[in-house]
Formats: C-alpha cells, structure tokens, sequence
C-alpha cells in the first residue's frame, strides 16, 4: 500500500497484522479521489475508523487543510502516527483515539468538516448510529459529503432515515463507496 498522489507520492505506508482492519486496496483508492478530485485541496477531512490512516493521509498529501482521524485500536493508532510521521504529514493531522461516537460529540463546536468518510468495519450497520449521530451535529452542513466504504451486498436502507441522501454509489468487485448529503441540500 501506498501513497498514490500529492507530496507524498509513492511512499509506502504500513498497515497492522491481522484481520481486524481491511486496507483500501490502491486502485480503489485511487478511484475514490478522482472523484473527490475537485473537493480536496483547502478541505478539513474527518476519516472514521480510520485503520493504517491511508485514506486521510492521501487526502492530506493531494492538498486538504487537515484531517482528523479517529481510531480505537491501540496497533492501528500506532501505525497512523508511524504513517503521518514517514509522510511529514503529523502537522496538519489530529489522531483521535477513542470510539467514533464519542469522537463526534467531543468535535462539537470545532467547526464543519467539508468531507466525512468512514469504513467501518463490515456487515456490522455502525453507519446507522454514525449517520444519526452526524445528522444533529455541528460538525456537517448541507456541503460536506459523507462517504461510507461497505461490502458490495450491504443495504443500508436506513439511510434516508437518518436524515440523508444518496448522491452516488460506486461500485467494486467486493466492496462500494456510497456519497451522502444531509436531505434537503442537493
């Protein structure tokens, strides 16, 4: 796994051991911000669950203004801060270790995040007590996109529910990216 774009180009980064995170394979990735292409430079991007933290670390390296990534495992926060510091991209991160919904209650008040991605882990509908969490937070607006990383047979048919909309939804071989926006905003 590497970095693909930006001024951290090419270099490797390091994922944990084991099973309990799942790399965004490069490709994937790197189709990911293509789309994203036009949203990153200048942008405050929050990366949930975040693994080795190469989705926020590519965001920061093509031009976004800071990220914040939020991690619960002891190893993966280990591999961020090793990640963010070979890339020299520390100074524009935040690593947040603790769960994700007590992450999103204590960035209230810190501003709007122009992009939200989380990649949860898989077949466990986590997305469903995020998005509510992030519907009545201060933290999105009707611009920030929110994508979601999940297997390709998940439904998540709660969606529209929990205040938001499908923009978009990019499929792969085993997986997809679902593109949200708060309801009412496109």
């Amino acid at each position: 796994m590497r970095v693909i774009a930006g001024t951290a180009r090419s270099l490797p980064l390091k994922t944990i051991e084991g099973t309990d995170t799942r790399p965004t394979q490069d490709r994937i990735k790197e189709t990911l911000f293509n789309i994203l292409h036009s949203d990153i430079v200048g942008c405050r991007f929050l990366d949930l669950y975040s693994g080795s933290g190469a989705i926020a670390i590519e965001a920061l390296s093509r031009g976004a203004k800071e990220a914040t990534l939020v991690e619960i495992a002891k190893p993966a926060v280990s591999c961020i801060k090793n990640n963010l510091s070979f890339t020299h991209l520390n100074d524009k991160a935040q690593v947040m270790e603790m769960d994700v919904l007590s992450a999103i209650n204590r960035l209230k008040g810190k501003g709007v995040y122009d992009i939200v991605y989380m990649d949860p882990p898989y077949g466990k509908d986590y997305e469903k007590d995020v998005l509510s969490a992030l519907s009545v937070s201060d933290i999105i607006d009707e611009y920030t996109n929110i994508i979601i990383e999940e297997n390709i047979d998940s439904e998540l048919d709660y969606i529209e529910s929990c205040g938001f909309l499908v923009k978009r939804v990019k499929r792969y071989k085993t997986n997809k990216h679902i593109f949200l926006q708060l309801k009412g905003s496109v």
